[in-house]
């Protein structure tokens, strides 16, 4: 019986939307908990959480011990998606961009593809997003632009599109960073055109299926924010923080406060009907209430505070708690208030992500850091640092089946974190 009425509210979302939830939605449905892997951009949904238990609460003084590096990942800051036995991830080598996956195993590569030309800059050349796995098929959005679908077995690409010559989109000048959402049957992007902002493109054979807005691209990834059963995507693009319908891209909100005219590239942060956005550059963080009528949206700031500028990293939201990095300070704030709780120097500028009550923390300059999530206080439990290759680990870290991965330009490491 539990199965029927799953799927009978599965068959109800299609006639309301005529869009199939993609098959994470659905498995998660029809297990009441989330599939195992890392799938896309920041987890499972978007918040940087994995749903892995029985980890370790305090490494030795070396830190957990290393089950493998590989290397053959190339040039970029593409972090990694996990799922099938494979880890996925993007980088460039010589004038080419290539997707590639390693056995999540042994480190071994399995099978890289083309996709598209290498974006080129001073701060570091090669892509910047990371692929999506969606069923048995990856999405990637290069640094120069290239969306393609592939195969996940074996990288056979099914189709490409490129959005600066599809739809007149330019390049931000640090490349295209997004990673793309997959939303039933459809891809919605930021590809940054003057009339093709938002887009949205079939996931089946590449078409167009909608193009709007005017927006330059930023740096962030959308997210999926659910206000009953209506759905809004939601972009911190070039300009501003906007939401819009994925059936047709029409625009519901828009919010400009935590924009900044630099770079917007933390994914924003969502719980229930409220976003927090945050930006660097002397910016800062501010949250929205949405409220929702039929087809009709409207977002209200809730609070603004400089106390949480997040700059190439994401915060995660734990319980009542937004842990990030403002600025190079990792900052604890209470998400309803926005009173910050405790600041710590930690291990110092960098990235992370939450797992069974813990914080990973991945700096800048290589090292990485265990700490409680905790709202009253900053305790770290272990630490322990990598041999660079001398760029800024800017590649968010990964867990995966007990195991902590992260990447380094063209090293890939992989770290038992089981107890």
């Amino acid at each position: 019986m539990t199965h029927m009425r799953t799927f009978a509210v599965v068959a109800l979302l299609i006639a309301v939307w005529g869009l199939e939830p993609s098959p994470w939605s659905l498995l998660t449905s029809a297990r009441g908990q989330e599939p195992e892997g890392w799938y896309q951009w920041r987890g499972p949904n978007r918040d940087g959480h994995s749903a892995e238990t029985g980890l370790l609460k305090q490494w030795p003084p070396a830190g957990p011990t290393r089950l493998w590096q590989a290397k053959g990942a190339g040039t970029g800051y593409s972090s990694l998606a996990a799922a099938h036995g494979r880890v996925y991830t993007m980088g460039a080598r010589d004038g080419t961009e290539y997707v590639m996956a390693f056995d999540a195993g042994t480190g071994n590569k399995l099978w890289e593809t083309p996709n598209g030309t290498r974006f080129r800059n001073e701060q570091g050349d090669g892509p910047r997003g990371t692929p999506t796995v969606d069923g048995n098929r990856i999405y990637a959005f290069g640094g120069s632009g290239e969306l393609s679908a592939l195969d996940a077995a074996t990288g056979t690409k099914t189709w490409s599109v490129n959005v600066v010559s599809a739809f007149g989109g330019v390049v931000p000048y640090w490349g295209y960073s997004e990673s793309p959402l997959v939303v039933g049957d459809r891809i919605v992007l930021n590809a940054g055109g003057r009339r093709a902002s938002i887009v949205a493109i079939n996931k089946a054979d590449g078409k167009t299926l909608w193009q709007n807005h005017g927006d330059e691209a930023g740096y962030s990834s959308p997210v999926l924010l659910r206000t009953g059963s209506f759905q809004q995507v939601v972009f911190f693009t070039g300009e501003r923080a906007l939401a819009v319908d994925p059936r047709d891209g029409r625009l519901l909100w828009t919010y400009t406060r935590a924009s900044n005219n630099t770079a917007n590239i933390a994914t924003p942060v969502v719980r229930g009907n409220r976003v927090f956005f945050s930006s660097d550059y002397g910016t800062g963080g501010g949250m929205v209430a949405v409220k929702a009528a039929g087809n009709i949206a409207a977002a209200e700031e809730v609070y603004f505070t400089r106390e949480m500028r997040n700059h190439h990293s994401s915060s995660v939201l734990v319980g009542d708690t937004l842990y990030g990095f403002s600025s190079s300070i990792l900052t604890a704030l209470n998400f309803d208030t926005g009173k910050m709780a405790w600041r710590d120097r930690s291990v110092g500028k960098g990235s992370l992500i939450y797992a069974d009550g813990m914080l990973y923390l991945y700096s800048e300059r290589g090292v990485v850091g265990l700490a409680e999530a905790n709202p009253t206080a900053y305790r770290e439990r272990g630490r322990f640092t990598i041999e660079t290759s001398g760029s800024s680990t800017w590649a968010h870290p990964i867990i995966t089946n007990g195991k902590l991965i992260l990447r380094d330009q063209d090293t890939i490491r992989a770290f038992d974190v089981r107890q």
